[in-house]
């Protein structure tokens, strides 16, 4: 049904375990929450929310213009209607340390079970673009400990996002990355790594679970499921993928009916009337009103 039965803290809990599995965790993004209830679906480990997916939705590029009541209603949404754990893009934190902390705290009253909060100077910028600025690593440390000490669920997950990377080169990040572990971090992302070997380095260098982040026309060389393995990776993101496929879409979709007249020729690339109900288990509606579902569907719908 809508909400999802499992509790917040059940959701925390089993992906705490899952981590410990020591098995390669992956998470798709989510542009709404039937995505998330596809991505489910589909067996995969948890959901992701992404900064810029969330800025995009509201027709906003990934610059920080977002706040933080919009993205923990936009999560919130998505992680209500899945078992699954659902993983959040916090930015900068949304200000200052204190901010950090209501930030942590509506979060997970929202259900989320995870975030990561980044080292880059407010306005930031989308982590696979040149020009970032970081904020100093002394106000940075501060932040993670204030949002590893504002959680009331231990299982929530506090994850330190370097930029480090593209700005003053990897041994900062690294340098950075240690330092955030010592701050009570739980897992590290290092952003925009340019290559398979500076992840292999940096899981070397750092003692802290990864978190990887194979968006699609980035900095990162995109790496397979058993290349992330291998390289001993703990969770894999996919931040835009379902967007990027949706948005091409609808484009490829719209300029078809411009140019036509009718939605006739691209019937075969878009998703049944019957497949949407299986989706949202529309069946399921009936058993509080049987008036709700009655009718049959045919074959081509």
């Amino acid at each position: 049904m809508i909400i999802n039965k499992k509790t917040h803290q059940q959701k925390r809990a089993d992906f705490r375990s899952a981590l410990n599995s020591g098995k390669l965790l992956e998470f798709p993004g989510a542009f709404n929450p039937m995505v998330a209830m596809i991505v489910e679906q589909y067996g995969f480990d948890g959901v992701y929310c992404s900064g810029a997916v969330m800025a995009n939705s509201l027709g906003l590029p990934d610059i920080g213009l977002t706040t933080m009541t919009e993205v923990t209603q936009f999560a919130g949404n998505i992680a209500k209607v899945t078992s699954l754990p659902t993983i959040m893009d916090v930015d900068t934190g949304f200000g200052e340390m204190m901010n950090v902390v209501r930030t942590i705290q509506e979060i997970e009253n929202a259900g989320i079970a995870g975030c990561h909060i980044e080292d880059q100077v407010s306005p930031k910028r989308c982590g696979h673009l040149d020009g970032k600025q970081l904020i100093d690593r002394g106000e940075m440390v501060k932040k993670i400990k204030a949002a590893v000490d504002s959680r009331n669920d231990n299982n929530f997950l506090v994850i330190a996002r370097t930029d480090a990377r593209g700005v003053d080169g990897f041994d900062s990040a690294v340098d950075r990355a240690k330092a955030y572990v010592d701050a009570g971090a739980d897992m590290i992302f290092p952003e925009a790594m340019e290559s398979k070997a500076e992840f292999e380095a940096f899981k070397k260098a750092v003692n802290a679970p990864l978190l990887v982040n194979m968006t699609e026309f980035g900095k990162s060389k995109l790496l397979t499921r058993k290349e992330l393995e291998n390289l001993g990776a703990n969770i894999v993101i996919y931040p835009v993928t379902t967007q990027r496929l949706a948005m091409y879409g609808v484009e490829k979709g719209l300029k078809s009916i411009k140019e036509t007249g009718s939605a006739n020729a691209i019937l075969d690339i878009m998703q049944t009337r019957s497949r949407l109900y299986e989706v949202l288990g529309y069946k399921a509606y009936n058993n509080y009103d049987k008036s709700l579902y009655n009718f049959k569907l045919k074959k081509e719908q």
